[in-house]
């Protein structure tokens, strides 16, 4: 299990509060199994060596998550995880990697390239996001498994102020960027393929060439109806199947 003193994590003033910082990074890993349901997370002195930051930061970061329910402190025993789902609304379902961490899943996420490009006039992605967007790369990792390669394309009404402007490469979560600029998502449609993955996904989810992949095809919309996000994942279901769970 990766463990918060095995690594320094470097975190930038210009993103925010520090503390909201690690309380974001902490949260995420929560949610992707890192620090699975009952688990004790890192103690103060280790988290502090992670970020480099005081002790009264890091208690400031452990506090917002108390107080979201996430993880409640017990005198002589540390800071235990309480509660490993979000409040996103997700169609009326949960996240996809929700589920793999009830089912007491490890998801790690690992940013490929996070950049902004243009979109070539009469170009299926000039037709869904305009002339530019922000494209954004990752690879999930299930169990130390390459597992799922995911592309997203965030529309300029996704971006901050709606001008073309970068969003972070050390994002933790897309979907509590996109809320943090006061756009929630409440509608999505997904088309799901059955196909072989091009080579360097194959490359990238450790499949030799060719090999068929569950493909799913996902549009955005906020409450509106303006497309936010167009992404491209791709699922290696040989090393888990993909889950759907609604709620009645």
């Amino acid at each position: 299990m990766l463990k918060g003193s095995e690594r320094r994590v470097s975190l930038k003033r210009k993103q925010g509060p520090l503390y909201q910082q690690i309380q974001k990074i902490l949260k995420d890993r929560i949610l992707h199994g890192v620090y699975p349901l009952g688990s004790i997370i890192p103690s103060e002195p280790q988290l502090e060596k992670e970020f480099g930051v005081s002790k009264m930061t890091v208690r400031g970061a452990v506090q917002e998550l108390s107080r979201e329910g996430y993880v409640q402190k017990k005198s002589g025993v540390g800071t235990i995880v309480m509660r490993n789902t979000s409040y996103q609304k997700l169609s009326k379902g949960k996240r996809f990697t929700e589920l793999l961490v009830e089912e007491g899943h490890k998801l790690e996420k690992k940013l490929l390239a996070s950049k902004l490009i243009t979109n070539d006039d009469g170009s299926e992605e000039y037709d869904l996001c305009g002339p530019y967007c922000q494209r954004i790369e990752r690879l999930y990792i299930l169990n130390g498994q390459p597992y799922i390669h995911l592309i997203h394309f965030l529309t300029a009404d996704a971006l901050p102020d709606g001008d073309a402007k970068n969003i972070g490469d050390d994002i933790q979560s897309l979907y509590d960027s996109l809320e943090e600029n006061d756009i929630v998502l409440e509608n999505f449609k997904d088309r799901f393929f059955v196909e072989p993955a091009p080579p360097e996904v194959c490359n990238l989810l450790g499949l030799p060439p060719g090999t068929h992949v569950l493909k799913r095809l996902r549009n955005s919309y906020d409450g509106e109806g303006r497309l936010i996000e167009h992404s491209i994942g791709c699922y290696n279901t040989e090393l888990h199947h993909y889950l759907v769970s609604y709620d009645t």
